[in-house]
């Protein structure tokens, strides 16, 4: 365990959980030095979000680390058992590469028929090279991530917690258990407690909790008196399985006869058998008996709240730190590894010059309207979920609406993050959404060729006019040359995220795509070669 913090780095990142982790290894690729500082001196071992999204698995992708993450999904499925087969008809065409088991998640604790699924909208069809590293929990995607970092060369210090923060205009004076730290710029990932975002007087406005829920997986004495799959009561819902022994309890005001939200307790405070035990037996109506807990069990509420400001001077948040939310349909991790890569590569084109501090307002621009879904997604939930003879009513609305064939593909999109697009400049559909799986000749994909970072030019033009173009990009953009096809080029930023996209060629394409490398990758590095373009 290292405990030693360094001095003089360009940036501090507070928190070792996922996003500091995806950030720092961000970062590092983008030249900069960054250290992490984690208050807790061994790993978090409590259970947490169970599964990933398409934008978070395709991220692990972008990096290189598909393979790992595949490798978890499989002993994940061996642990909890195949709840789905390859039919022939499902493989793909070109047989690149077996359908793995549909993943669909719930809404609500109505869990979404992966049946009633309309797999073919253009929408998923786009991103299915991720379809095997979808169920990675969170324990193993940290520690998946760990090892990347520490490949990258990044410090990570645990058992030091921050005490005080100075934006001195020029970089953050932080103080530490470890010692004084003078960092150009201080990112706070450490949790919807964050002592960072408290620090820099950065305002958590939002709608205060009205149930608290319980993760875990435990011996149970009894379990046939649970019911399989999810669970409502008029005390509040209860869901046991999949795996042996994972139980969740949901439990509102008004079934806790006053007893304290999970929001309030010291997160220093290990949550006990009793309370877990408690808590089932109140939502399930039963004398259910656990016998003990395996591994750490978590608590939680729906306090949902999002920072006044994603930014502060040279101080900036992301993940819990910048918005907190119940954990229904799994989107908490999956935003902030989100914010981390959109943040990432920008920060560290900042520390390396070649991008203005105005750069990093985009972070905030792009990033706030998706936190605010994700917030009113979950509140949704909780509406759906109360115990009262209303929201009852409401569910049963609600899941005739999804046992239906578009409402269930409505709501898988949502929740897989594949409908997800940024306000970009440019006309053509791809600009904005995160690149899909753009298959080479070579039988690569695009993604393969951008595991070191920087932005990546699909090239197809007859006479190689994009990539001549990028080529006064060099260090910042790779560019990869394919036979022609539509999308004829396509610029993506390091964040997966297309930032321009052309079906034409020709002198309009080539001065958009020169408009979209200023904005993205700065000033070029010498001046674009300007020859004629068919």
């Amino acid at each position: 365990m290292k405990t030693n913090v360094q001095q003089d780095m360009d940036v501090t990142v507070v928190g070792a959980g996922p996003v500091g982790l995806v950030l720092a290894a961000e970062l590092a690729l983008s030249g900069a030095s960054v250290q992490v500082i984690e208050r807790l001196g061994e790993p978090d071992g409590g259970m947490k979000a169970g599964a990933i999204n398409v934008p978070t698995a395709e991220a692990l992708d972008r990096r290189g680390l598909l393979p790992a993450a595949e490798q978890v999904q499989r002993e994940m499925l061996e642990r909890v058992g195949s709840f789905a087969r390859v039919a022939d008809d499902e493989r793909p065409a070109d047989g690149r590469r077996a359908r793995m088991p549909r993943f669909t998640g719930h809404f609500a604790g109505m869990v979404l028929d992966a049946d009633l699924v309309d797999w073919s909208d253009p929408d998923l069809a786009a991103h299915t090279a991720v379809d095997g590293a979808r169920m990675v929990p969170q324990r193993e995607l940290e520690e998946l991530l760990a090892g990347h970092v520490a490949r990258l060369g990044v410090p990570v210090c645990r058992g030091v917690e921050v005490t005080t923060l100075e934006d001195t205009g020029d970089g953050v004076l932080v103080g530490t258990t470890a010692g004084t730290v003078r960092t150009g710029w201080l990112v706070g990932c450490d949790g919807g407690r964050s002592t960072v975002r408290r620090l820099a007087g950065i305002d958590f406005p939002g709608t205060d909790p009205e149930l608290t829920g319980f993760l875990a997986v435990a011996d149970i004495a009894d379990p046939e008196k649970l019911a399989d799959g999810w669970a409502w009561s008029t005390r509040g819902a209860y869901r046991y399985g999949p795996q042996p022994g994972r139980v969740v309890t949901v439990e509102f005001d008004s079934a806790r006869s006053g007893l304290p939200h999970a929001e309030r307790r010291s997160r220093r405070t290990p949550v006990t058998l009793e309370e877990v035990q408690t808590s089932l037996r109140r939502v399930s109506g039963t004398d259910v008996t656990l016998t003990a807990l395996r591994g750490a069990a978590t608590s939680w509420s729906d306090n949902a709240r999002q920072a006044a400001r994603y930014r502060s001077g040279r101080v900036l948040l992301a993940g819990d730190a910048a918005h907190v939310h119940s954990p229904f349909g799994g989107q908490g991790l999956n935003l902030g590894v989100g914010d981390a890569m959109n943040l990432g590569w920008k920060l560290g084109a900042v520390v390396a010059g070649w991008a203005p501090e105005g750069l990093l307002d985009s972070y905030d621009a792009e990033r706030r309207p998706l936190g605010a879904w994700v917030l009113d997604w979950t509140r949704a939930q909780v509406g759906v979920m109360r115990g009262d003879a209303k929201s009852a009513a409401l569910r049963e609305v609600v899941a005739g609406l999804l046992s239906t064939r578009d409402g269930t593909t409505y709501a898988v999109k949502q929740i897989s993050g594949v409908t997800q697009r940024l306000d970009l400049p440019g006309d053509h559909p791809l600009v904005g959404r995160f690149v899909p799986d753009l298959w080479l000749r070579d039988g690569s994909r695009l993604v393969d060729h951008g595991h070191g970072g920087g932005s990546l030019l699909l090239d197809r033009t007859p006479d190689g006019a994009f990539a001549r173009l990028a080529e006064a990009w060099g260090g910042r953009v790779s560019s990869v040359t394919d036979e022609h096809a539509e999308p004829v080029g396509v610029l993506v930023r390091p964040d997966g995220v297309v930032a321009w996209a052309s079906d034409t060629t020709g002198a309009a394409a080539v001065g958009n795509l020169e408009a979209a490398l200023r904005r993205w990758a700065g000033a070029p590095s010498s001046v674009p070669e300007r020859k004629p373009v068919g």
